[in-house]
């Protein structure tokens, strides 16, 4: 993997509940896609696989947000958590809430899928 040292200049940007989301799911999906290489793309960190994004994150006045990279990623999941909005290829997530590991598996599994 390469860490793109933008994308930590860019979560040292926020503190507290901003940042405690962005470094989660950085964690999660760095775990989920230990070949992928960190960027920034359309002004947020990203993971991308053979230069393609495959997951985007940032973090909002109100919420943090999940970017699946792709507008048909998100109806393929039936079971997105109440508590998240969806808008446009954007999943929305409350501040002090997390996703699932397994969740996440599933959104870069779609993905994956779409550019393979």
């Amino acid at each position: 993997m390469t860490i793109d040292p933008r994308v930590d200049a860019h979560i040292a940007k926020f503190s507290g509940e901003h940042r405690d989301a962005l470094i989660h799911i950085r964690a999660q999906l760095s775990e989920i896609l230990p070949d992928a290489d960190e960027a920034i793309k359309y002004n947020m960190p990203c993971f991308v696989v053979n230069g393609v994004g495959i997951a985007g994150f940032d973090a909002f006045k109100n919420h943090w947000s999940y970017f699946p990279m792709s507008g048909s990623v998100l109806n393929q999941i039936d079971d997105l958590p109440a508590w998240t909005e969806t808008a446009r290829g954007t999943l929305r997530v409350p501040l002090d809430r997390r996703l699932t590991k397994k969740l996440v598996k599933q959104l870069v599994k779609i993905r994956l899928s779409l550019v393979n």
